[in-house]
């Protein structure tokens, strides 16, 4: 395709992925307007969350499925009509019902776009170093909108409205549709549709999103419910048995959704690894110390979101860069250091209790997004791990892996701060701080762990030797 819609298309795929990634936590801030405005119980609140999150987490293997099945361009469109719509339908809505269903709703497009986003990526730009640099301007996008996400829900639902931080995806919507048909071009006409429902593979597609949805349900409820209780112990059950399931229909079915084999590729399962601690560092830092800022340093829901822009400026400029130094020092060099950087800064704002002014934070923000955007290269890493016809499934459980480790960074880390809190002495302030400090201690080490991890796993072999040329003699 010429290279100038190429690069249109470019910026229509990370639009939509900005879209995704702003309302993954562009609620959080605003959930205190929400419900003053519409009377909602505390269950009723917290499913406004759980209710994108759910479903988000628990389709992504299927739209990844779907966007190898039947196309990339129509995935990621599909995904984005019914996004952009449900967000209108949750920015007016009036009531609890309406607004939980049209999160739910949200879930189902974002799962459709996210996995063929960084599969269209692929398909546009085969040239692996153009590729890199796309990727590279995806995240650091992505990247953005992680911090933008809390300050735009604290300004609109301080200053406008809440349903606001839902309409706004209305013009990028339209924005985005414009420039995916102009930019994107269609694929080539298949010469067969048959078999596309079994290739679909309806049955991975149930047990997978079974599995994925119980998972997710035991992770964001097993605090609040107690992780021992009989209902949270019956959806670990429900995810274990559905793990098992899809296993064993994956080994039978000849065109299985996810190749067991895709696992004995270092690269790729090494990808999945960092993946997944470098989310379980973001989205329990991000959760963590937004409390901390506003609860025990007094700052306004704006200035919380506020403070983390820096860190997203750096991560966003990292991410750019970050595949020129891939090229040169290797993607396993490029991705320890980024995870030490990461695991450096946690532990350094770990230090800091009451008494802190944002300026002792700031040089450890600035070198956690250091740290953050180095490890943009891994989508390139675990995409290009797989065969070109399975790069949507191979974003997929990128996605999943970021997920369900973020999600593990905020249940695994709350866990620990409420227990080592209990166990404290003094006031209720003192002993929350002990839990916080101790539980970022905790993460730290944990996100240090992917150094060596990284470092092993994601080594490149070296390309064997030419066979010497034998000179005959006649």
């Amino acid at each position: 395709m010429e290279n100038n819609r190429r690069w249109w298309a470019l910026v229509a795929v990370a639009l939509g992925t900005f879209m995704t990634y702003l309302d993954n936590n562009v609620v959080n801030v605003a959930l205190p307007s929400i419900q003053r405005d519409l009377g909602l119980s505390i269950a009723g609140l917290e499913w406004i969350t759980s209710a994108y999150i759910l479903v988000f987490a628990g389709l992504l293997l299927a739209g990844g499925r779907v966007a190898d099945v039947l196309g990339t361009r129509l995935a990621f469109l599909s995904g984005l009509v019914i996004f952009t719509v449900a967000s209108v339908a949750a920015g007016l809505a009036d009531g609890q019902e309406l607004l939980i269903g049209a999160r739910a709703v949200q879930g189902v497009g974002a799962a459709l776009l996210a996995p063929a986003s960084l599969a269209l990526l692929q398909e546009l730009f085969p040239d692996p170093k153009e590729r890199g640099a796309a990727i590279g301007v995806w995240g650091g996008v992505g990247a953005l909108a992680l911090a933008i996400g809390p300050f735009t829900g604290g300004v609109l639902s301080e200053h406008v409205s809440w349903g606001w931080i839902f309409l706004i995806n209305l013009p990028i919507g339209v924005a985005t549709l414009a420039l995916t048909l102009l930019s994107v071009p269609r694929p080539a006409v298949r010469g067969r549709s048959a078999g596309v429902l079994r290739r679909l593979d309806p049955a991975g597609l149930l047990a997978s999103s079974t599995g994925l949805f119980a998972l997710t349900y035991a992770l964001i409820e097993g605090d609040a419910e107690g992780w021992t209780s009989p209902l949270i112990l019956g959806f670990f059950g429900v995810a274990a048995a559905a793990a098992v399931l899809f296993v064993l229909l994956q080994r039978r079915n000849a065109d299985s959704m996810v190749d067991l084999a895709f696992f004995r590729s270092r690269m790729f399962t090494g990808g999945l690894l960092a993946m997944g601690l470098w989310a379980f560092g973001v989205f329990g830092i991000y959760f963590y110390m937004a409390i901390y800022l506003q609860n025990v340093l007094g700052f306004s829901p704006t200035e919380a979101g506020a403070a983390f822009i820096p860190m997203a400026i750096i991560t966003a400029v990292g991410a750019v860069l970050a595949p020129r130094l891939e090229l040169r020092f290797g993607v396993a060099r490029v991705t320890a250091f980024g995870l030490a950087v990461m695991a450096a800064a946690i532990g350094g704002i770990a230090q800091y209790g009451t008494g802190t002014t944002y300026g002792d934070l700031l040089p450890w923000f600035l070198l956690y997004g250091v740290g953050g955007g180095l490890l943009i290269p891994l989508n390139t890493v675990v995409v290009d791990a797989l065969p070109p016809q399975r790069a949507g499934i191979a974003s997929g459980m990128l996605n999943v892996s970021r997920e369900v480790f973020g999600l593990l960074g905020v249940t695994v880390l709350g866990a620990i701060l409420t227990n080592r809190a209990t166990a404290a002495d003094g006031s209720e302030l003192d002993r929350y701080l002990e839990g916080y400090q101790f539980s970022l201690v905790i993460a730290a080490v944990l996100v240090a762990v992917g150094v060596p991890v990284s470092l092993w796993m994601l080594r490149r072999e070296p390309a064997p030797l030419p066979e010497p040329k034998v000179l005959e003699t006649v």
